[in-house]
């Protein structure tokens, strides 16, 4: 999904894009339930990520005092920037949110807050972006694939978890709020969305994130296999770090990780100790 929009009739000409995965949120309630849940409070900065035709936008401009609205469509940009022209609390940045820098985006204020309706065939993408930005950001309300909220949100021993899972756990808080229906989209998607909350953890957990990443990467590659043999044939510069440690197999058993275990079973802790094994 790419952005959010009231009606086809509000930009004529427009066609939503497959290639970019275009289904624009029509229901109003459901624009009010996303808002109300982001709450935003005065003086506070919002990004809006993909405000698409401006469902979210047209409501988030009435209840928080700046926004900043980041659209990759060149077709969409101008009718939004033609649209809310007017409000001073709103600006448009025509950028691709993959490559935006967002602390940047944000400045003079320090920290901002996310409300998305996410391209499905990005969102891990973006999730990873907003993750590696988390010093300016407090947290975030997306709108996701179901069963992309359903991998983030599962629990250890869940078929569902694997590396976005970790990732998310390590860094925030995860809620999922509510679903929404396909019939809520313009065009309607063939599956189900849900909407979910994040907020980013104070605490400094994960002190080395580059090995963090590529040891939990590794442990997922193969969901069959035991997290023993998926690091024993893990890629460089992983299977080096490992070596230097005494291999697989001892940092392990340093890590107190049975090595029979598969990585879907691991907590979040569990993989931090992995990690510490190797440092």
């Amino acid at each position: 999904m790419n952005g959010a929009g009231t009606s086809e009739a509000d930009t004529p000409n427009f066609h939503p894009s497959k290639r970019l995965g275009q289904n624009f949120l029509a229901d109003k309630q459901v624009v009010e339930r996303i808002v109300n849940a982001l709450n935003p409070t005065a003086g506070e900065t919002i990004i809006e990520i993909g405000p698409g035709k401006g469902a979210l936008t047209e409501r988030l401009i009435e209840r928080t005092d700046r926004l900043i609205a980041i659209e990759f469509d060149r077709t969409l940009g101008p009718a939004l920037a033609q649209r809310f022209i007017q409000h001073s609390n709103f600006k448009l940045l025509q950028a691709d949110a993959l490559q935006s820098d967002f602390c940047e985006a944000i400045a003079p204020a320090t920290t901002a807050r996310v409300v998305a309706n996410l391209p499905y065939n990005i969102s891990t993408a973006i999730l990873q972006h907003l993750i590696a930005q988390r010093r300016c950001l407090s947290e975030m309300v997306l709108m996701l694939q179901k069963e992309v909220v359903e991998r983030i949100t599962a629990q250890p021993g869940s078929t569902d978890r694997g590396y976005l899972t970790v990732l998310v756990e390590a860094f925030c808080r995860a809620e999922k709020l509510f679903d929404v229906p396909p019939h809520a989209f313009r065009p309607a998607p063939k599956v189900w969305s849900s909407v979910v909350q994040l907020q980013f953890t104070t605490a400094q957990l994960v002190n080395d994130e580059d090995l963090f990443r590529q040891i939990v990467s590794a442990g997922f590659a193969q969901r069959r296999k035991t997290i023993l043999n998926n690091l024993r044939n893990a890629p460089e510069p992983l299977q080096t770090r490992l070596k230097q440690h005494g291999g697989a197999s001892i940092v392990l058993c340093v890590a107190k990780i049975e090595l029979q275990r598969r990585a879907e079973t691991l907590t979040v802790p569990e993989w931090l100790q992995i990690a510490n094994a190797m440092q």
